[in-house]
C-alpha cells in the first residue's frame, strides 16, 4: 500500500511508490516526489554530476544513476559503471566498527551478561564501545542502573541520531537502552520498505564507535532480524542443559537464511557454554558436544557463579561487582578472545552448506554446525 508523505525539498504531499523516493542517512530520513527533487538534494541542480567509477562528467537523469549506502553518495554514468561499482565496492577505512550480536533462540542463556560483561571488558581495553538493548524487556538498562527517556525506538521508528540517544555509563562505552515500548516498533517495521535493514540504516552515525554490541531478545522477530543484518559477527550464549543444545541448531539456520534469504554475510564469532558446572554430567557432556562440533569456535566455558546473578543488583558489571570472581575471570577469557577477532583484519566470510562460520574456519566447523545432533 503506498504511503502519503511530504517532499523534503517542494514540501508537496505525495504518495510513496519507489525507492529512490526514500533516502535514510545520518542527518535523518528524506523523501522526495520526484526524481527533479532528489536530484536537488543531492547537490546536481542542473543535473551535472561526475561518474564516481570513471570520472566522466554527465548528466543525471535516472534514479539507477545514483546509489546512497555506507560508503556514501555514488553517481554512475552507464550501466557498465554502476555495475562495476556495486560488485568492487570502494575500499574500507583503515578503522572498521565491529558489530557483534550476542543471540540465541532460547531464553536464560546468559546472552545479557554476556553482552554487558563482553561490552564493559573491550571498553576496558582502551576500545569505544557501543551497548545496544534490542530487547523489549530492557535489562540492559536495569543492570547498569540507567533509564534514558530516549531509547532504541527514538532511533528505529522517529528517526533519532544515535549519537544523541546514546549515554555514557563507563569510560569508553555507550549505551542505547530500550524498554517495553520497542515492542511497537515491530509493527513499525513491518509496514516499511526494506523492513530487515531499517537498523543498520538508522545506526549510521555509530561508525565512531570500534565496537558495537547488540543484546538480541529470545526470539526470532523484525527487530533480530534487523539486528542480524546489522552485524557482522554473532556471540552464541548455550546454557549447559538440553533444551539450549538443541537451540544452537536453529541459531545456525537462522544465520544461514540470513545470509541465503536476507544477502547480508553474517559470521558465528563464538559460542559461549555458560552456566558450567564441571560436577554435573550434563553440563560437561554439553560442552564436549560443543567442542567437537564447534571446534576452536567454541570458547572456554563461563562457570556458573553467583556473583554474575549478583551484579545486577548492584547495577554493576562483574568486573566491578567481582573483580576476583570465577565469573570474571572466565568473561576476561571470553572478551580476550573477542578482541583477538576485533583487532583482525580479515572481514570475510565463508558460506557452507548455507552455514555462516568465521572466516579462516569455514570447513569442518561449519559442516559439524550443520549435522549437530543432540540424542
Amino acid at each position: 500500500m503506498a504511503t502519503a508523505k511530504t517532499c523534503s525539498v517542494c514540501e508537496k504531499s505525495f504518495e510513496l511508490k519507489f525507492r529512490y523516493q526514500l533516502v535514510e542517512d545520518g542527518a535523518g530520513v528524506r523523501h522526495f516526489c520526484s526524481q527533479k527533487c532528489q536530484q536537488k538534494h543531492l547537490g546536481v541542480d542542473r543535473g551535472a554530476a561526475s561518474c564516481s567509477h570513471c570520472a566522466k562528467p554527465f548528466k543525471l537523469e535516472f534514479a539507477w544513476q545514483v546509489v546512497v549506502d555506507d560508503h556514501g553518495t555514488r553517481f554512475m554514468c552507464t550501466q557498465p559503471c554502476r555495475d562495476a561499482l556495486i560488485a568492487a565496492p570502494p575500499p574500507a577505512p583503515a578503522r572498521v566498527t565491529r558489530r557483534i550480536a550476542v543471540f540465541n533462540h532460547k531464553g536464560g542463556t546468559g546472552k545479557t551478561t554476556t553482552a554487558i560483561n563482553v561490552a564493559a571488558g573491550l571498553a576496558e581495553k582502551g576500545l569505544r564501545v557501543l551497548l545496544v538493548d534490542v530487547d523489549p524487556q530492557g535489562n540492559v538498562g536495569v543492570s547498569l542502573g540507567i533509564r534514558c527517556e530516549t531509547t532504541l525506538y527514538h532511533v528505529l521508528v522517529l528517526g533519532a541520531d544515535p549519537r544523541d540517544v546514546a549515554v555514557s555509563v563507563r569510560s569508553n562505552l555507550d549505551v542505547i537502552t530500550s524498554n517495553e515500548t520497542l515492542a511497537a516498533a515491530e509493527v513499525y517495521l513491518a509496514s516499511r520498505p526494506a523492513r530487515d535493514r531499517v537498523l543498520r540504516e538508522r545506526m549510521m552515525g555509530s561508525d565512531a564507535y570500534d565496537v558495537v554490541v547488540l543484546d538480541c531478545s529470545p526470539s526470532l522477530s523484525l527487530l533480530n532480524q534487523n539486528a542480524l543484518c546489522y552485524a557482522d559477527s554473532v556471540l552464541i550464549p548455550v546454557s549447559c542443559d538440553y533444551l539450549a543444545l538443541v537451540g544452537v541448531k536453529q541459531c545456525v539456520r537462522t544465520l544461514g537464511h540470513v545470509h541465503e534469504q536476507l544477502k547480508h554475510p553474517v559470521y558465528i564469532l563464538g559460542v559461549i557454554p555458560t552456566f558450567y558446572d564441571a560436577r554435573h554430567k550434563l553440563g560437561r557432556e554439553v560442552t564436549d558436544t560443543l567442542q567437537k562440533k564447534f571446534e576452536d569456535l567454541c570458547f572456554p566455558p563461563v562457570r556458573a557463579n553467583m556473583k554474575l546473578r549478583e551484579a545486577p543488583a548492584a547495577k554493576q558489571t562483574i568486573f566491578e561487582y567481582a573483580p576476583d570472581s570465577h565469573g570474571a575471570e572466565d568473561y576476561r577469557t571470553v572478551v580476550d578472545r573477542v578482541l583477538q577477532a576485533v583487532q583482525r583484519d580479515q572481514k570475510s566470510v565463508a558460506p557452507v552448506s548455507g552455514e555462516i562460520v568465521s572466516p579462516k574456519r569455514a570447513g569442518a566447523a561449519a559442516a559439524m554446525a550443520a549435522n549437530l545432533e543432540v540424542a
